[in-house]
């Protein structure tokens, strides 16, 4: 049996079984589902995905943008609770002949390009259809059992990115939904959708009703169009939502809807699901044992972005893996390793976006952000690149950057009434 477990084969577990593999490392790879599967998303490929597939290295960028799968993805159109429209390329001066800065493609088909991969590696046992029941602790690592209770794998070290839902984050690591924390999803696909953007800018409308979270349209493919909401879960209890019943009455009443969805038709179910959100520092690790992906609550809080983000654990993942191996040694306190890397890569970009999520629940704080990114172009870009992360790391570190936030600059960035 391989020294090392994953469970999952979604952007995470995928991701970390790939770069374990590129460094001669063997796992086996477990996910209870059969490729290609469905995952409930907003189908959002950022900039960040795009650069952890770059990181990686191989052909997956070069299939991803020969694949008649995805839409390229020029910019974002924020709409704030006042209605004003907030367009922003991801790169004001973009060479028209330059590869695209994001893309939306259903998770159907990019989760099973990953697969695809997964399948040419040697190093990587992949067995679908492999539904871990329950795990047990051994002095050495972890015995893994279906739910007949057969034992189905050993291993020293478990990295465990099987999602929001995860049992052993809440039976192992202990670890409960917390609202605060939490946010509540639905997305559903329409065909006929009026008045998408030619460029296919994403749309991201923040309703006053829906504070902090927002209502997305997400161009795809074929004349489809990927639609959802998201709200706190804590929002949702306290309101007493059914996010269900309020998503369809904006889409058929709501002045910016009603008539863009007048003619559009569902395609297939209205599907919910629960996202948790990295507005929290968590630990991610323990003994013999890593956290990864949405089942490290690594979800952007205010983009809820979470696909690039469980790439960047799994790269991580798999680094810290590999030297635990080396060292001989799989303890709690060697693999705080992992979440120090972690955190490095991601922590200010969640503290930011932590910060902006707390804003947007004021709409006048919101229309007032709005308003001061058309004569900011800082903001303006801060906004973008939450999405794109071209350089926003390094930005963080310059005191500079946040003079510019609050003072700003020239008039760069169209805003629309």
């Amino acid at each position: 049996m391989p020294d090392i477990c994953i469970l999952g084969a979604g952007p995470g577990g995928a991701l970390a079984a790939l770069h374990l593999a590129r460094a001669g490392q063997p796992c086996l790879l477990l996910d209870k589902a059969t490729f290609p599967r469905d995952k409930i998303c907003g189908d959002a490929l950022s900039g960040k995905v795009l650069a952890e597939l770059r990181h990686l290295g191989g052909p997956l960028m070069g299939r991803l943008a020969a694949a008649s799968l995805p839409n390229a993805s020029n910019g974002i159109d924020f709409f704030a609770p006042n209605g004003r429209q907030l367009h922003i390329p991801f790169k004001p001066q973009r060479d028209p002949a330059s590869p695209p800065d994001g893309y939306v493609v259903k998770r159907l088909d990019f989760d099973n390009l990953l697969v695809e991969e997964v399948r040419q590696q040697p190093l990587i046992d992949f067995r679908e259809n492999c539904e871990v029941a329950r795990t047990e602790r051994t002095a050495t690592g972890w015995l893994l059992f279906d739910k007949e209770g057969k034992e189905l794998a050993q291993c020293r070290l478990l990295l465990v990115a099987n999602g929001a839902q995860s049992a052993f984050v809440r039976q192992v690591v202990g670890r409960g939904l917390e609202p605060a924390h939490y946010c509540a999803g639905l997305r559903a696909y329409y065909r006929g959708v009026a008045g998408l953007d030619p460029s296919n800018f994403v749309e991201l409308h923040f309703l006053p009703e829906l504070l902090p979270g927002y209502l997305w349209i997400f161009p795809l493919p074929n004349g489809e169009a990927n639609v959802g909401v998201g709200m706190l879960s804590k929002d949702v209890a306290r309101g007493h939502v059914n996010l269900r019943e309020k998503f369809l009455h904006l889409l058929a009443t709501h002045p910016a809807f009603r008539e863009r969805f007048a003619q559009a038709e569902g395609v297939g179910p209205l599907r919910g699901w629960g996202l948790p959100l990295g507005s929290k520092r968590r630990v991610i690790s323990g003994d013999n044992y890593l956290l990864l992906g949405d089942a490290a609550s690594l979800i952007d809080p205010f983009s809820g972005e979470g696909i690039s983000h469980a790439m960047v654990s799994g790269r991580h993942a798999a680094d810290w893996a590999g030297r635990a191996l080396a060292a001989d040694d799989c303890s709690a306190k060697f693999l705080q390793g992992y979440d120090t890397a972690v955190y490095r890569r991601l922590g200010q970009e969640l503290r930011l976006s932590t910060i902006l999520q707390r804003l947007v629940r004021w709409p006048s704080i919101f229309n007032f952000v709005a308003n001061r990114a058309i004569h900011n172009p800082t903001l303006a870009e801060t906004l973008s690149q939450m999405f794109l992360d071209i350089d926003l790391r390094e930005r963080l570190k310059q005191p500079k950057f946040y003079v510019q936030l609050l003072f700003g600059g020239q008039k760069r960035t169209p805003l629309k009434s």
